[in-house]
């Protein structure tokens, strides 16, 4: 008579089987396997024939199989798995077709500023130094060091480096999910590298043969739509502008906002953010002297090439030309078509309704809790919004302004600056000992996390919402 193999039907969740795991044995229920979904290999263990005596033989490590045992059980981690690196588990947890499973539990939680905490860092190998980086929605991130860009997966496994023929990077923008737009200040033009290839997969130059002085065009920002990639170029001569390239070919289709830079406020654009929703551009530029800080924010449309919003400080309307109090940064939060500017004298935070903007728009953020209050004149700072938080950096402390959620549907329309109380408060994010570690000169948000780079630091810090933000021990 042949031996009736055991269904996924038949065989009850609580019945037990053993496996042998590179001679460990190892027993768990039918359950457990089949937690691993249908495509995985544990699966298709728990449908052998149940009269076999033998317990099914696997040729891996039986160390990880156990920790991953433990994840298939629980849905979490042991603390058994710190004895193992990120690519050992991932390759075994490939092996076993529980690599979705692996994700999702070492996944950080969702984001949430006032719960932060520097979960780790990270150094590429050589020329640690950043100059500049881009993170990704799934919480990857590219960092570009010397002429060099050092990829870091999901995980913040390290992907690959690719050589670029630059000397220094100092502004990238991931266009494609494998394709970067880099420029430098010490080369000329915009250049796109092909990351899974390792390869240099074209380039754009600002030129006018009707006009000598413009050669050796450097790039100072870049940003991308859907379809087209900006950036602002400039030359020697300090004539500059903005360039469109389509994504599709790499080929310049539009050029605006072209101007002389002998005046702070026609500086070339130092940040550009695309605003998906209403599609327009927004650029700054922010100088900073003996006599204080100056620049522009400016909205354009790019089909028409046109300005339809701008203020210049000092000398705009409003609070600042009142106090002289110019802006240090400008942010633009795309998620919630509000602008954001840190004042450089006061350190106050402003913000502004971008379906609303006039003259003068800006509404200045208070705090209530005294102990937070005092800021002052800010010489080093960043603005960087993420997820409906705004984080503001003055010298190497982090900070981080969240809405209010009662208020969160109210629209920014009255010029009364206290009605903007409740809108959002601040928290510190760091201790003083993490604002210790120098001055942060960049910020950004990609996925889960939060990576800041600080100047003269090797590598860049990786903050996440910590798991235990809500557990207080009364012990």
């Amino acid at each position: 008579m042949e031996e009736e193999s055991t269904s996924v039907e038949s065989n009850t969740g609580n019945e037990r089987i053993k496996l042998n795991v590179g001679g460990k044995y190892f027993e768990t229920t039918l359950s457990t396997l089949r937690s691993g979904g249908p495509d995985s290999l544990l699966f298709a263990l728990s449908n052998r024939r149940s009269a076999d005596p033998n317990p099914v033989f696997i040729d891996r490590d039986p160390e990880i199989f156990s920790v991953l045992l433990s994840l298939l059980r629980t849905s979490h981690l042991p603390s058994t798995a710190r004895r193992f690196s990120k690519q050992e588990l991932a390759d075994e947890a490939l092996f076993y077709g529980i690599d979705a499973h692996l994700r999702a539990a070492t996944a950080p939680p969702p984001f949430s500023g006032i719960d932060a905490a520097l979960a780790s860092s990270i150094r590429p190998a050589s020329e640690g130094l950043p100059s500049s980086f881009v993170a990704a929605d799934s919480g990857a991130v590219w960092i570009a060091h010397g002429g060099q860009i050092s990829g870091y997966d999901s995980t913040l496994t390290h992907s690959g480096t690719v050589r670029t023929h630059l000397d220094e990077i100092d502004s990238i923008c991931r266009v494609w999910p494998e394709i970067a737009a880099i420029g430098s200040m010490s080369d000329p033009g915009l250049h796109f590298y092909n990351f899974s290839g390792s390869r240099h997969v074209g380039s754009v130059h600002w030129t006018d043969p009707l006009d000598p002085r413009i050669f050796k065009a450097h790039v100072n920002a870049i940003t991308a739509s859907e379809n087209s990639v900006f950036a602002s170029f400039d030359c020697p001569h300090r004539e500059n502008c903005i360039l469109e390239v389509d994504k599709s070919n790499l080929r310049t289709v539009n050029q605006f906002a072209r101007q002389s830079g002998n005046q702070a406020k026609n500086m070339v654009p130092a940040k550009l953010t695309w605003i998906p929703a209403t599609g327009v551009l927004v650029g700054s530029a922010v100088t900073g002297g003996a006599f204080g800080f100056s620049g522009y924010v400016r909205i354009w449309d790019p089909r028409s090439g046109e300005v339809v919003w701008e203020t210049n400080e000092p000398g705009g309307s409003g609070r600042s030309s009142r106090f002289g109090d110019s802006f240090a940064d400008v942010e633009a939060d795309v998620e919630g078509l509000l602008l954001f500017k840190l004042c450089s004298k006061s350190g106050d935070l402003a913000m502004a309704d971008m379906r609303f903007l006039k003259d003068d728009p800006w509404i200045y953020l208070k705090e209530k809790n005294a102990s937070l209050v005092s800021c002052g004149e800010v010489r080093n700072s960043v603005v960087h919004c993420y997820k409906g938080q705004v984080f503001v950096s003055r010298e190497g402390g982090l900070e981080v302004w969240s809405r209010v959620e009662q208020r969160e549907n109210v629209v920014v329309r009255s010029e009364n600056e206290s009605d903007a109380e409740g809108f959002y408060r601040r928290n510190f994010v760091d201790k003083r000992e993490d604002s210790d570690r120098g001055i942060i000169k960049k910020i950004e948000g990609g996925g889960d996390r939060l990576f800041v780079s600080r100047e003269d630091v090797e590598g860049i810090e990786v903050w996440e919402s910590s798991r235990f933000s809500g557990a207080i021990s009364v012990l």
